[in-house]
């Protein structure tokens, strides 16, 4: 039987994922399987530099469907107007959207030790439930259910219920360690969740940042900086002259509110300093094109990865939504928060957690 696979949908996902393969012994690591799920993003040719690092044993491309793949799966989205319609049309779209997603899953999870799932609420969560194949969830990112309990909010009206419905009959699906399948679900910090599911089990993510040796870092850095050279140069700009700050772009609203956001952060901030931005992975607006003025690092490289770099030193780090609390080259770190979106669209749109 083979050891581990990891399924990664993220920049993020697969950050950590070196995070816990370096935290192991000499003796245990290169023997995982890393597992790219293109469903959500674009991992251009990260494949072949995790690869050349040679941490994993396999590094495999998976093609995920989402939902809107599959035509047919939007009937049973429909309300049938009371909990029992709902319920039985819920049944059939579980059980669905696992059997059609079957074609594109490229391995046989059964062959693994351990399975490793950082965003069971995507098909995959459906397609192991329905195959009956044990695995350990992981936090989509960090904190992440601090600020949006996804399982919670997407089953309110009957949440106990529901979960009966997943977690012991295996009859419909709720992520986030509501599977009956899954083992375990490991967070960053259990004390900050409100509703903790009983099979949360906590690895602060800071601690296995601290576990890293020097060789361990240069290797993130080598499987993640896409063009060294031009990240090394935006560095040095950074270091220089006046104070600097760094915005954090988000995948928020539409195009044109996100853009709208963005423009007033940049005219806000850069009246304190020189703004550096740094896009979201999964952020599609074009920022090179409507931002030129400004300097900007690579939309691919996790955030958390310019802790590596001793030279960079920003004064303060803006986020949005994003979590920052794992930032260490900023002296301040400021998260926005529902408040200031409350300007931009409707409160009930990133208030999910108050309507648990």
């Amino acid at each position: 039987m083979k050891e581990r696979i990891y399924i990664c949908h993220t920049y993020y996902h697969v950050y950590v994922t070196f995070l816990k393969e370096l935290n192991l012994s000499r003796e245990k690591r290169g023997q995982a399987t890393l597992l790219l799920s293109r469903m959500s993003i674009d991992f251009e040719r990260l494949k072949e530099r995790v690869e050349a690092v040679g941490l994993f044993e396999q590094v495999l491309e998976y093609d995920e469907k989402p939902e809107s793949f599959f035509p047919e799966l939007a009937a049973f989205r429909q309300d049938r107007g009371n909990i029992v319609g709902n319920m039985i049309a819920r049944i059939r779209y579980t059980k669905r959207l696992a059997r059609l997603n079957e074609p594109y899953v490229p391995v046989n999870f059964k062959e693994y030790q351990d399975v490793y799932v950082y965003c069971d609420s995507d098909p995959i969560g459906y397609y192991l439930n329905w195959k009956r194949i044990p695995y350990h969830a992981l936090e989509d990112g960090l904190n992440c259910l601090v600020h949006f309990d996804a399982a919670r909010y997407d089953n309110r009206g009957h949440f106990k219920l529901k979960a009966f419905f997943s977690r012991r009959l295996n009859l419909i699906f709720v992520q986030n360690g509501y599977g009956k399948y899954c083992l375990d679900m490991e967070v960053n910090d259990i004390g900050a969740i409100a509703h903790p599911c009983p099979r949360y089990i906590e690895l602060p993510r800071q601690q296995l940042t601290d576990g890293l040796d020097e060789e361990g870092k240069q290797l993130i850095l080598r499987a993640f900086v896409r063009d060294k050279e031009k990240l090394d140069k935006l560095i040095a700009e950074s270091g220089s002259g006046q104070d600097k700050i760094l915005i954090l772009t988000e995948p928020l609203c539409t195009p044109e509110v996100r853009e709208r956001i963005f423009r007033d952060l940049t005219a806000r901030y850069e009246k304190e300093g020189m703004v550096f931005l740094k896009p979201h992975p999964r952020d599609t607006l074009d920022y090179r094109r409507l931002f030129p003025e400004y300097p900007q690092f690579d939309s691919t490289l996790p955030m958390e990865i310019l802790n590596f770099f001793p030279n960079l030193r920003f004064r303060k780090v803006i986020s949005v939504l994003t979590e920052i609390k794992a930032i260490r080259f900023a002296d301040e770190a400021v998260r926005l928060g529902a408040d200031f979106m409350d300007a931009y669209e409707d409160a009930g749109i990133h208030r999910q957690n108050e309507q648990i």
